[in-house]
């Protein structure tokens, strides 16, 4: 038997683009992982203030992870995405462009503006959980 998780919606909370919760059934194994970061093969953050850009760069980082766990997008539970900047239009960016990655799979996620990031020219990280069947 494939076990599923679900995501939550809630009608009597506003409709938004995410899910308010995501229950994992019992039996499967929780992948926590590393914050994924806009670095290239080579360990370098592009020099660049384009926020899809990084975005974009850290989905492919964050599938590669998954993929090495047996994982992909649609087994995430739960995301936080952090966008260095203090400008509401780089942190909806930032948002949409991993949003679109995720397509129909709206997981619960945290949005958040933060100072600075731990690599050198840094705007955007993407930390996961997800869940995966034992048997896999």
């Amino acid at each position: 038997m494939v076990n599923k998780i679900s995501l939550i919606r809630s009608s009597n909370l506003a409709q938004v683009d995410y899910a308010y919760a995501s229950r994992v059934p019992a039996g499967m194994d929780i992948l926590f992982l590393a914050g994924a970061c806009p670095l290239t093969k080579e360990g370098i953050v592009p020099e660049s203030s384009d926020y899809a850009l990084q975005a974009n760069l850290c989905v492919e980082n964050l599938k590669e992870a998954l993929k090495e766990c047996g994982a992909t997008l649609a087994d995430v539970v739960y995301t936080r995405v952090l966008v260095a900047s203090e400008n509401r239009s780089d942190l909806v960016t930032a948002w949409e462009t991993i949003r679109r990655e995720f397509g129909e799979h709206d997981v619960p996620s945290t949005l958040s503006g933060v100072t600075v990031l731990g690599y050198r020219n840094q705007l955007v990280e993407i930390e996961a959980v997800a869940a995966v069947d034992k048997e896999q």
